[in-house]
């Protein structure tokens, strides 16, 4: 019932909000000003939109079906914002990611992996979770990308979940798929630059204020507490809440020699990983990287995936979803209703120079509650923006802010907020209620443990008072 009354009060507000401007526009003295209307209707999308995710309404594809057919019918935002999900690196990281995926499992090159990273693992569920954080996280310092980490390792996770007898929707592997999708984000964020947010704001760092962000600095500074300090926490999290027994299976005791497609495959992804941790070298992006390795596989010389494989594997429904989400990113920055919102919690916050610790909690909250009304890759830029007054409001230096605002970002309280957590999901079968338990649990955890741990530790660094 009260699912129910909140889908309604959902509904209501966001109809209102879209409808609002045109109704006002009757009588000439309430009519709103053509920005100030574009942004009403954003944020009634907006809210429509998370708000169905969220709650698991529709299926997420429809909603996000809804998303573009009442951008583009309203005439809320350009077509290149509203669709610039499509055309982004991420998209297309995805749909090579897809089908190299689908590659993995048919060759059977996913199973050895797993029996290699993960084989000595035994009927131990906690080292099972262990050993998939641990690994995600060391990923992290090998690519650059949190889509193409998330492609790479998930097929292997999926291939460890059936070795040890976690059959699709059990327990057990809905956790090891959790446990893979958060670590395979948030630690990363201590690292430069090992996520999309934190590109966006070593950019902004540097074109707005001349600051530039260096590898150990930023390691040392976020790596202890978002890094190790949330694996501490992950590990047992995701054990309580998806425990399960292990059942190995004696028949993968004597894996087969490889196979003409297994080897090729190989090659092909250690290439792909070699050329992904160059990027810095080349600045050939790594979706272009993924796209590559997805086509030399359906190639005729190759042809490791067939047309019909590729049909069935490469999920439109997915792909619809991650485009959304990326394109709510682009209306709000377009109809600068991320900066409108940015500006009124700023207000509504209160700082004032002298007072660090509430000053450092409060831009933590503006930061959290900035990625669940946007999502999190419109944090940095959003907020990127209003650094400077937030530093003159609260005392700290600018890069103090700039930082902070990691946190924030590093914070998902529920999946539709990252768009490789909720990559990973889909590829790994989690349901979104089954995923929401475990990042409620997490964001929560990041919000009222790791956020005061960084502070202590900031203090120690002499960065806060």
């Amino acid at each position: 019932m009260l699912r129910r009354l909140a889908v309604l009060a959902v509904a209501l507000a966001a109809a209102g909000l879209l409808i609002a401007p045109s109704l006002l526009a009757l009588s000439p003295g309430l009519a709103l000003s053509p920005a100030d209307a574009t942004q009403m209707r954003a944020a009634g999308l907006v809210l429509l939109t998370l708000g169905f995710w969220a709650m698991v309404v529709l299926p997420e594809f429809m909603t996000a079906l809804i998303f573009f057919l009442v951008a583009m019918v309203l005439h809320i935002a350009p077509p290149t914002a509203v669709f610039s999900g499509f055309s982004s690196t991420a998209w297309w990281l995805v749909f090579g990611g897809m089908i190299v995926g689908a590659a993995v499992e048919k060759t059977g090159l996913g199973k050895r992996l797993a029996r290699a990273v993960f084989g000595h693992l035994g009927n131990s569920y906690p080292q099972a979770v262990a050993a998939v954080a641990l690994a995600a996280v060391a990923l992290g310092f090998l690519m650059p990308s949190t889509m193409g980490r998330v492609v790479l390792l998930m097929p292997i996770v999926i291939a460890l979940s059936d070795r040890i007898g976690f059959a699709p929707g059990s327990r057990g592997r809905l956790g090891l798929a959790m446990t893979a999708a958060l670590a395979t984000y948030v630690p990363t964020t201590g690292i430069l630059p090992a996520s999309v947010p934190t590109s966006v704001l070593v950019g902004a760092a540097e074109q707005l204020y001349g600051i530039k962000l260096t590898y150990g600095p930023f390691l040392l500074q976020h790596f202890p507490v978002l890094g190790l300090g949330y694996v501490a926490i992950l590990v047992p999290a995701a054990t309580m809440l998806f425990r399960d027994t292990p059942k190995p299976r004696p028949d993968d005791a004597t894996p087969a020699p490889m196979g003409r497609e297994e080897r090729t495959l190989s090659w092909l992804l250690a290439v792909a990983l070699v050329v992904y941790a160059l990027d810095f070298l080349h600045h050939v992006s790594p979706a272009w990287v993924s796209l590559g390795a997805g086509l030399a596989l359906l190639l005729p010389g190759i042809a490791i995936v067939s047309p019909k494989l590729f049909g069935e594997r490469v999920n439109i429904a997915v792909l619809v979803y991650v485009a959304a989400i990326i394109g709510i990113g682009g209306v709000v920055e377009q109809t600068g209703l991320g900066a409108r919102i940015g500006v009124l919690l700023i207000q509504a916050a209160g700082l004032a120079p002298g007072h660090d610790a509430y000053n450092f909690a409060a831009i933590v909250v503006l930061a959290v509650l900035i990625g669940i009304l946007t999502t999190l890759i419109p944090i940095p830029a959003v907020l990127g923006a209003l650094a400077g007054d937030i530093a003159q409001a609260s005392g700290f230096e600018v890069t103090t802010v700039l930082m902070i605002y990691v946190i924030g970002y590093a914070t998902v309280l529920l999946p539709y907020q990252s768009g490789p957590l909720v990559v990973a999901m889909q590829l790994g079968g989690v349901p979104a209620r089954q995923g929401a338990r475990l990042t409620l649990v997490m964001g929560s955890a990041t919000v009222l443990v790791l956020a005061p741990l960084a502070y202590m530790w900031w203090s120690l660094l002499g960065l806060v008072r």
